[in-house]
């Protein structure tokens, strides 16, 4: 039966539909919901742009190993032509988030740096700045430990 029947002829008719009340405690348990996943999805996000910047810089590490296993040296060749430390792919993959730089390296010795840039720099002040030298030694300039940042 329609609406106007039910009511001219005096008969109860079930409605159909969702109530105001109904649909406002359904959005207002979807914001909650979302007020609580999204801290903690932004949070993951910035572990894994650090995570990904981590393994760039074993890569470069690995970059610099080779470069001393040929040259005998990190910072220049056998004709004394100064390291190129070249761009790796995961210095594009990761640019969005940061900047990668060999901290001038000697004879005997290295730094590689993963710099955060953009949203990471403001995201992720934690750890700042992750950086690794040629002895393995991992160090960070935010305000995180090692062991939170590694």
């Amino acid at each position: 039966m329609n609406g106007s029947f039910c009511w001219q002829m005096k008969y109860r008719c079930s409605a159909r539909g969702f109530t105001l009340l109904e649909l406002m405690i359904v959005v207002a348990i979807v914001a909650i919901l979302a007020a609580i996943a999204y801290p903690s999805y932004t949070n993951q996000v910035v572990k894994t742009r650090r995570s990904a910047a981590k393994a760039c810089l074993s890569q470069y590490a690995n970059y610099m190993e080779r470069y001393y296993t040929t040259n005998l040296r990190y910072d220049q060749d056998a004709a004394a032509v100064a390291n190129p430390f070249t761009k790796l792919d995961c210095d594009t993959q990761t640019a969005a988030y940061y900047t990668y730089n060999d901290g001038t390296p000697g004879q005997t010795t290295y730094t590689v740096k993963a710099v955060p840039v953009n949203a990471q720099l403001a995201a992720d002040t934690q750890c700042g700045t992750l950086s690794l030298d040629q002895t393995g030694k991992r160090n960070v300039t935010g305000t995180g430990t090692v062991d939170q940042c590694w």
